[in-house]
This record gives structure tokens, C-alpha cells and sequence, in this order.
């Protein structure tokens, strides 16, 4: 057993060695007391080279700030707003890894945690915690990291699933911060149009994963008269708590965690941080569960949602960048695109506004360059815009950039047919679908 002690952040972070690779705890329960300690730390000339991994965080992030550089490096596994900037000037990187392997990274010694930084729950009457609302990779962090610090946070809901023993921590730091909350985020009409043509694709009694912003609250409005939904996903947020509430989402027709909502992470309002607090119909797992392609396709009609920053007329999508720039990351689209497609009766869908908010068409003929391909189009089945729904399954490349064409903005369907007739010659304008 490890020997376990209450210390102030200083302490804790001053047993963190130069060069060690560190795990935060992300999203909504950064421990933010630790990385302003380890700030400290570089402004007194005290540590060098540490690499930072997380999923996407909230809140400041001065390890990926430019006058950090050779103190921090941030390596996250999937880019959020407060680092984006720093990453595509070169101060700090991304590293691309399927949601799902991220745990494997650290449980196979490919990042040799040297520690590891998690907020937690206030412990149970058997002196287990709750990672609360960032599980994700966290676990196997604690398993795997030389230095396991743990933050005693009494606004970090006890939620079940994965829970960690005191025993596991080093050195234990108590803070009352509060969680970082997101707002609802209200649909435009756009937004809507889309909900509505991925509702339509949507049954009774289907299991849902999707995650938050304005589109999946546009699709969990539209799904109000539904009944047995299930919920396995990476995270959710308030849309899809309004369902959860009203009885649409009860679980009963899942075959892996009947009757319960499953998720690795969380970002939303404090009322959702409430509702998963020692509530036994929510488990809150770690991602090598929740995104396991394998654990997911085990529930029957598993639908996924999931979005894109452009998509190509031959299908393939492009999700983590805009060009050459990093603006998110793979994430677990893929994760869950092929756990629906391999489910009985499943659906995957990638939906997505034909146009930006600046006017450009998002189904283009090619890929921009230095776009990434996310999801390949071998893997595309349903994509949805606000013009409709196609399925791609079982078409070819004229078929393919027939049907999207069809979905695209209407000002923009000249172009693409113009610029597919050139690809594909002149059989392509004789085809029928």
C-alpha cells in the first residue's frame, strides 16, 4: 500500500520531476490548483520539460502558453479552445489517438507517465472516490503513472461506475473550486432543420450517442415523442438531461447497462453535475468502456451523431481540422461510428450544415489540403445536412457524390456536379440513383 498524505498543491507538484510526462484529469474537473502550483514552480526556475496529456480542457492553460516554452509542452489528445491558438503557433501539439486507445497509450508504456492529476470526489464509507465528471483516460493514468496526485474536491459529484481507491493516491490535496459549467447552447433554425432529418432516422428504443452543443440539442429536442431510448456515449450535457428527465431516454431496451445512462465525461451545467451525484442509473466509466467498438455495437440499434468540419464528394470526412490547422481532434468518432455500424440494426450518421456561418460549402469536391481524414468513407454510412439525409452504404464514387450533392446548399450543387462530371467523365451525368 502506498503511503498516502495530505499535502498543500506545492508540496504535491514539488515531487513532480523535470521531464516528466503529466496527466490532467480534463474538461469540466481540470485540477486547476495543481497546474497554478506547477506555474509557481516554473516562474521560481524550479522544473523544465514537462509534457502535458488530456482530453480537451476548460479554463486557463498556461502550460501551453509561448512563455513556458521548454518549461511546458502540451500534447493533448484532443484540442479545445483555451489551447487551439498556442497549438497552431507551434507552442504546444496534439496528439492524434482514437479515444478509445488513449488509456493505451499509458497502460502500454508508449507515454511513461511520470504523474498523474486528478481532481476526485469527497471518499465513500470505504474510502473510494469518484473521478465525478472525467473519467476518460484518468484510471489508467492512476494505474500507470509514478506519482498519483489526487485533489479532494467536494464539488466533484459521487458518480458510480469506475470508482478509485484512496490507496492509489500518493499525495492528496483538498480544494473547493467549482466545476467549470457551460451554458445551454440554443439551436439556430438551420441547427433545427438538421435535428429534424436525424430524428426522422431515429426509432423507438434505439440507443443514442451524441455529444453537446447547439446540434445535439436541436436532434434532442426533435426526439420528445420517442419512448425507450438508451444513452451509451462519450458525454452529454443539458439536451440530453431534458430527455433522460421526461422518461424518452430510460435504457430499457439496452442489452450492456439496461436501465442506465453511460458516459466517460461531462461538460454542462451544474444541474447535470447534480443529477449524476449518487445516482444509481448513471454510470460514469472510463473510455476503454464507454468507446470500445466492441461494447458499444453489443447494445442493438445504436445510432451515433456525430459532426464534421467538411466532407468530400467521395465521402470522406474531415473532423479535426480546417486545412493544415488543428481545431479539435479524431475524438471518438470513429469509436462510435464503427461500434453502430458493427451494432444489430444500427446507424451511423455524420450531420453537419451544408454551409459555415461564413458562406462556405462544407461538401466540397476534394479535402482542403492538409485536411486530416477522421473518418474514412469506407466507414460513411447516413450523412445529414438541413436539405436531408443520405446513405452511403453500398454506393459507389459517382453514386456517393450524386447523393451528396443532392444534400448540399442548393447555390452550391452547380459547382459540385460540374466538378464531379470532371472527375468521373461522362458517365457519371448518365447515372441513375
Amino acid at each position: 500500500m502506498k503511503p498516502m498524505r495530505k499535502v498543500s498543491a506545492d508540496e504535491a507538484v514539488s515531487h513532480i520531476p523535470s521531464g516528466s510526462h503529466v496527466h490532467l484529469s480534463s474538461v469540466a474537473s481540470v485540477p486547476h490548483c495543481l497546474i497554478a502550483a506547477l506555474k509557481r514552480r516554473a516562474d521560481a526556475g524550479d522544473v523544465r520539460d514537462l509534457h502535458f496529456h488530456h482530453f480537451h480542457t476548460e479554463g486557463p492553460a498556461p502550460y501551453s502558453e509561448a512563455e513556458y516554452e521548454g518549461i511546458f509542452f502540451d500534447q493533448g489528445f484532443f484540442v479545445g479552445p483555451n489551447v487551439r491558438k498556442n497549438v497552431n503557433a507551434g507552442y504546444a501539439d496534439y496528439l492524434p489517438v482514437h479515444l478509445f486507445e488513449s488509456q493505451k497509450l499509458y497502460r502500454s508504456g508508449a507515454i511513461k507517465l511520470g504523474a498523474a492529476l486528478v481532481n476526485v470526489s469527497l471518499p465513500d464509507e470505504n474510502g473510494m472516490v469518484s473521478l465525478g465528471t472525467s473519467v476518460d483516460c484518468s484510471v489508467a493514468a492512476i494505474e500507470s503513472a509514478e506519482i498519483v496526485i489526487g485533489v479532494l474536491n467536494p464539488n466533484v459529484p459521487f458518480a458510480y461506475g469506475d470508482l478509485v481507491s484512496l490507496d492509489s493516491f500518493d499525495y492528496l490535496v483538498e480544494d473547493d473550486a467549482p466545476l467549470v459549467t457551460a451554458g445551454y447552447a440554443s439551436p439556430s433554425e438551420t441547427e433545427m432543420l438538421i435535428g429534424r432529418n436525424c430524428a426522422e432516422l431515429v426509432h423507438d428504443g434505439d440507443c443514442l450517442q451524441m455529444g453537446i452543443g447547439a446540434l445535439p440539442n436541436a436532434l434532442a429536442s426533435q426526439l420528445k415523442d420517442h419512448r425507450h431510448l438508451g444513452l451509451h456515449t462519450e458525454m452529454f450535457a443539458d439536451g440530453l438531461l431534458e430527455l433522460i428527465r421526461a422518461g424518452v431516454i430510460d435504457g430499457s431496451c439496452k442489452k450492456m447497462d439496461p436501465g442506465k445512462v453511460v458516459a466517460s465525461f461531462l461538460l454542462g451545467s451544474n444541474e447535470v453535475y447534480s443529477f449524476i451525484d449518487h445516482n444509481p442509473s448513471v454510470l460514469m466509466k472510463e473510455i476503454r468502456y464507454t468507446n470500445d467498438p466492441r461494447v458499444i455495437s453489443a447494445n442493438p440499434n445504436v445510432v451515433s451523431i456525430n459532426s464534421a468540419v467538411e466532407v468530400d464528394l467521395t465521402g470522406q470526412v474531415c473532423a479535426d481540422s480546417i486545412g493544415t490547422r488543428i481545431f479539435s481532434g479524431t475524438g471518438g468518432q470513429v469509436d462510435f461510428v464503427r461500434g453502430a455500424s458493427l451494432s444489430e440494426g444500427g446507424r451511423s450518421l455524420i450531420a453537419f450544415a451544408s454551409r459555415t456561418a461564413k458562406g462556405k460549402n462544407k461538401i466540397v469536391p476534394t479535402l482542403n489540403d492538409g485536411a486530416g481524414v477522421v473518418t474514412p468513407r469506407a466507414d460513411v454510412h447516413w450523412v445529414v445536412t438541413e436539405w436531408g439525409a443520405v446513405d452511403l452504404y453500398g454506393r459507389s464514387l459517382q453514386e456517393r457524390a450524386k447523393l451528396l450533392i443532392s444534400i448540399a446548399h442548393p447555390d452550391d450543387r452547380e459547382a459540385l456536379d460540374r466538378a464531379a462530371f470532371e472527375r468521373f467523365g461522362p458517365h457519371y451525368h448518365n447515372l441513375s440513383i
